[in-house]
């Protein structure tokens, strides 16, 4: 069982190294990639004359052209990462995609529906809405996980999977499970575990500890005090304390607006880089 589809959402600024170095991967395992290059189309500027609300509104007459040298860039541009694909000798293709903010989510899961992962190069970070919409359009609009900081087509020889024994917790780990087989040891860790609800007594954890050894996987279940701790910093001591290679974690337990208004395990591990961490909501 291995993911054998990724999706790639990179941007006009991905670097040619960071992609060359994934398709390189998905050719050594002989996966497909699917790059998804992202761009906004240009703010549509209008100017309204007249005093009243019935106004007339004009478009500057620079505007088209505008638009069409913004794709003709990214075209270009996605041609280049395409030849680096071929290059690497991968199977895949690149899809330059130009579109408003809101209508990014709509794209990005379009694509990932039929993809087995879903990762976003590092270098769309320099665009917050870009980010945050791809994020949303893989965790909220399609049934794969998403992988951050890290190359989903590399194995890991040590994961740390974060369990508070919720929905979103689960998804992670069932889209973490190739990575838990392949994996030469998964540390379980429960925060807190007395405020969780174990099932007939059972300790928290213990559940999902038998699950995974079920399928032979070498589990180790530890439970922690957070000591007040905010639980995205306790989650990447824990895991660096194991040395761990990646994080599996659910993604908003609470609504978004919640966590995106008062913050939240998911947004610090989201913008932490320093640990590939994989989410799933």
């Amino acid at each position: 069982m291995e993911h054998k589809s990724s999706l790639f959402l990179i941007g006009k600024n991905t670097s040619d190294a960071e992609i060359l170095a994934v398709a390189e991967t998905a050719y050594e395992q002989n996966a497909h990639l699917t790059c998804l290059m992202l761009d906004l189309a240009p703010a549509l500027p209008y100017y309204a004359y007249g005093s009243t609300a019935y106004g007339s509104m004009t478009i500057p007459e620079d505007w088209s052209e505008l638009v069409k040298t913004c794709h003709r860039e990214i075209k270009a541009r996605a041609e280049e990462a395409g030849a680096l694909l071929a290059r690497a000798g991968a199977s895949g293709e690149v899809q330059p995609v130009i579109s408003s903010g809101i209508d990014v989510k709509h794209n990005v899961s379009h694509r990932a529906r039929t993809c087995d992962i879903a990762h976003i190069s590092q270098s769309l970070r320099d665009d917050e809405t870009i980010f945050g919409e791809a994020a949303h359009g893989v965790l909220f609009h399609s049934p794969v996980g998403l992988m951050l900081n890290g190359n989903p087509l590399n194995r890991s020889a040590r994961i740390f999977v974060a369990w508070d024994g919720g929905q979103s917790a689960a998804s992670a780990v069932h889209a973490a499970l190739p990575y838990l087989l392949a994996a030469e040891e998964v540390v379980i860790g429960c925060f807190d575990p007395a405020g969780m609800a174990g099932q007939n007594g059972e300790d928290p954890g213990a559940g999902l500890a038998a699950w995974l050894s079920h399928h032979r996987c070498p589990v180790t279940l530890a439970q922690y005090p957070s000591g007040g701790a905010e639980i995205g910093r306790c989650i990447l001591e824990r895991a660096r304390e194991a040395g761990a290679d990646m994080a599996v974690m659910g993604a908003y337990g609470h609504s978004r607006w919640r966590e995106a208004v008062f913050g939240g395990t998911t947004r610090a591990m989201m913008d932490q880089t320093g640990l590939p961490v994989l989410l799933a909501h």
